[in-house]
């Protein structure tokens, strides 16, 4: 199985097209959103490209490709818009003998680890800086980062993410980082 994560795309649909293309060109199994699809909070800036309504169209057309997790900034009245389930605070895939915890972050992140075995991965969005660490108790921390607001000098990405393989990448599709799971 390979899957494209992705996270905090915050309502922008320039991004989320850009998003969308990458993901068909990787032809993965499944898209997973880690989260803040269409709002960006009240302390933040709104630029004149922001446009939910926009984004609402285009993950709504691919409802039947995504598994989402809630973030800090979606609430009920987005699952009233949104033809798939948002409101889940985590999720957990399997990916071979490892267990993926997926959540938004903002509960569960490297300072605050959910019940995971020695080799089981973490997966988060919520701070926009891209990802990829070995944390001391065994486990591997991902973070796609974001689309729209990468923070910390990371870049626009996602993450490609299989059984034996785990890629950042900007979204030209450039890989950034390559992390070999079978060792």
């Amino acid at each position: 199985m390979k899957y494209f994560v992705a996270s905090d795309i915050h309502g922008y649909p320039q991004y989320c097209e850009q998003l969308l293309e990458a993901y068909d060109r990787e032809q993965a199994d499944r898209l997973i959103l880690l989260g803040d699809l269409l709002y960006f909070g009240p302390r933040n800036t709104l630029y004149p490209t922001y446009d939910p309504k926009a984004v609402i169209a285009l993950l709504n057309a691919r409802k039947d490709e995504i598994l989402c997790v809630r973030g800090n900034c979606d609430a009920e009245v987005d699952q009233m818009v949104l033809d798939f389930p948002i409101m889940a605070e985590y999720t957990t895939i399997s990916l071979g003998k490892r267990l993926v915890f997926c959540t938004h972050g903002h509960h569960f992140n490297p300072s605050n680890l959910p019940s995971l075995r020695q080799g089981d991965i973490l997966l988060t969005g919520h701070t926009h800086v891209a990802a990829c660490e070995e944390l001391p108790e065994g486990i591997l921390y991902l973070n796609p980062g974001s689309p729209a607001y990468p923070k910390e000098n990371t870049h626009r990405g996602y993450i490609i993410l299989s059984e034996t393989e785990v890629q950042l990448k900007e979204l030209d599709g450039k890989i950034v980082h390559t992390y070999d799971l079978t060792i």
